[in-house]
């Protein structure tokens, strides 16, 4: 699709306006997970990638020279389109990164003198997956820009590639957490006839209970994101890649994320005794509550 070059710019700027207010929203635990991390990351490459274009659409002359290196309109759309593939291949690296992170967060609570090595190991795991996925788009894969033909002087448009990552994401993430709430309901329904181990009835309760709370929190924050995606799954309309991913994005997949990870572990005595962590999240606020019984059981 061929966009105008001052669609691009208005695009890019009110993606790096809403990423920025986001991370100073989020600056209290930007650092507590590879997610925050990987935002505060986004939102220079995209703050970046804004002021290149502009400097290139509002010169006089049509061009910048760089170090003997003449930039013109022609590199407005090719920085554009490859930052964008970037972006469309990064959605599942990111997304599984973030998974382990999450559970290893919520399986094992980290300690407080780990908080530094934690932080640099997800600024370096950060800075590995911009290189891999920038080597991979350049050299290693089938992609190719479109550029037009006529004068850098006469052009003011630009060929956009469409993302489709993020409803397949969403749709993935969704499909397992309803899966982790099918089986916690199957558990459920066995328990209609007499059970044998009081031990497992209490567990199949526990889980139950954590699986319904976790829904319930991230329903109550999502439920219009939720429902603008299955618009997209409905419509044939794509999404421009250099607005795909985005740091509102990565909000909203962290709560999910923090979801699904909760409804497949369920650590419902770790969670009772406040010996699990829940992952930082600035939009859910990760609260369970437990019976007495419940907890002298675990």
């Amino acid at each position: 699709m061929n966009v105008s070059i001052p669609s691009i710019l208005l695009g890019l700027g009110g993606k790096c306006l809403l990423n920025w207010t986001l991370v100073f929203l989020q600056s209290n635990h930007i650092c507590k997970s590879f997610l925050g991390v990987f935002s505060m990351s986004l939102a220079v490459v995209d703050t970046a990638q804004t002021l290149v274009v502009s400097t290139l659409h509002i010169h006089a002359d049509g061009y910048v020279l760089l170090l003997d290196f003449m930039l013109t309109r022609y590199h407005i759309c090719l920085l554009v389109q490859i930052l964008g593939q970037v972006y469309s291949v990064l959605q599942w690296p990111v997304v599984v990164v973030a998974a382990l992170d999450h559970f290893c967060t919520v399986m094992w609570r980290l300690q407080p003198t780990t908080a530094r090595a934690r932080v640099i190991v997800c600024v370096f795991v950060t800075g590995l997956l911009w290189y891999l996925t920038a080597v991979y788009v350049l050299l290693l894969s089938d992609f190719t820009p479109v550029l037009e033909d006529d004068s850098y002087n006469q052009i003011h448009r630009c060929w956009v590639f469409h993302t489709s990552q993020i409803l397949q994401v969403s749709t993935c993430l969704l499909l397992t957490l309803g899966c982790a709430a099918l089986h916690a309901g199957s558990n459920t329904q066995l328990l209609k006839n007499p059970p044998l181990n009081v031990q497992t009835t209490d567990q199949t309760h526990s889980r139950r209970n954590v699986v319904h709370q976790a829904m319930h929190i991230f329903l109550n924050s999502w439920a219009l994101s939720l429902v603008f995606l299955a618009v997209l799954l409905l419509l044939p309309m794509g999404i421009p890649a250099y607005l795909g991913l985005n740091v509102a994005w990565l909000c909203f997949l962290n709560s999910l994320l923090i979801t699904v990870v909760l409804c497949a572990a369920c650590p419902a005595s770790q969670l009772a005794q406040g010996l699990a962590a829940v992952p930082p999240d600035s939009f859910c606020k990760w609260r369970f509550k437990f019976s007495l019984a419940t907890e002298d059981r675990a």
